[in-house]
């Protein structure tokens, strides 16, 4: 049996507060490349990116639905946003994975996934990780869409609930109101997760509590990543863009945060600007923090309690050959 390698005393983690090129998937790739190119000259070994950063999180608009009917500027808004989404794999998800190599760091990037294995006609929001190596390492897509993403977004299945196991620990997590799901954190709790991704488009205070209750429940560090985004960076010639009149000029003021296995907040939360967290952190009190805590371990009570979860790709259709 092959032991795992011992994980590094210590870990540099950065956190990207940014915005997009909205509705632009090759412009925010160029931008992602030079932010990841930063992180890596501040020493960072793990970079995470915010939800739907590439090419966009919609915020405000409805893409001219409402119950019964739809019309056609909101397919022309579709249409928009359907064509700056990314193919995974594709020239994007190539061109992230170059930066990461060129950075030596692991990239968790979020995007907006093109389904390219049936109709091509869903879209997905979908955490991405690369290696050093500037490999793709896997994916996760969102489980449930929150309120109206549901309209512009599928579901993602049990097959993509990804931890990866890399040199600087078991990584991992899931997608903004995701983390409200008792049961899919306790999927990534006992995939061993020890630093826990969290990109979010949830700009609230009160998300602060959860990222916090997430590191106390399962004694790992917690990354909260979320996009700094005003109206001025919206394009004028969005199909609906009246849709906006009413909101704030700052539509995302971020909230990103580092958080320790204490639950303690070691940086951040980032408001108000765009900006890079950055946080070394001291793997060792991943384990000393389990000392009287360890959800999937001693504190479990699998004779009361059991969880079954289905990683079987669910694809709707199915060929075979009799």
């Amino acid at each position: 049996m092959n032991e795992r390698p011992p994980a590094p005393a210590s870990v540099n983690v950065a956190v990207v507060q940014a915005a997009p090129i909205l509705f632009d998937r090759e412009a925010t790739v160029e931008k992602a490349i030079r932010l990841i190119q930063e992180a890596a000259d501040h020493g960072a070994q793990l970079i995470l990116f915010p939800e739907a950063f590439i090419p966009a999180y919609p915020r405000g608009f409805s893409f001219g639905m409402v119950v019964g009917s739809r019309s056609e500027p909101g397919r022309d808004l579709w249409e928009r946003y359907w064509a700056n989404g990314v193919d995974v794999p594709g020239p994007a998800t190539e061109a992230i994975g170059q930066a990461a190599r060129a950075a030596n760091a692991y990239v968790a990037m979020g995007v907006i996934e093109r389904d390219r294995d049936f109709s091509g006609g869903t879209l997905y929001c979908t955490l991405l990780y690369f290696g050093p190596d500037g490999a793709l390492l896997g994916k996760h897509r969102k489980l449930k869409p929150t309120g109206a993403e549901r309209l512009i977004w599928g579901e993602g299945d049990g097959s993509t609930l990804t931890a990866i196991d890399t040199p600087l620990g078991v990584v991992g997590g899931l997608i903004c109101w995701e983390n409200y799901m008792p049961l899919a954190r306790m999927a990534m709790y006992a995939q061993g997760v020890e630093l826990y991704l969290a990109p979010t488009a949830d700009a609230r205070d009160a998300w602060q509590a959860t990222m916090r209750h997430i590191a106390l429940e399962g004694r790992c560090y917690v990354l909260g990543c979320n996009q700094f985004v005003t109206k001025a960076m919206v394009p004028a010639d969005l199909p609906g863009i009246e849709a906006l009149d009413d909101r704030p000029e700052i539509l995302s003021k971020g909230g990103s945060v580092i958080v320790s296995p204490m639950g303690e907040v070691i940086a951040g939360p980032l408001y108000d600007r765009e900006g890079v967290l950055y946080a070394e952190l001291d793997m060792r009190a991943i384990a000393r923090g389990k000392l009287d805590f360890d959800v999937v371990g001693h504190y479990a009570r699998p004779d009361v309690f059991q969880l079954h979860v289905n990683t079987r790709p669910a694809p709707p259709v199915s060929f075979r050959e009799e």
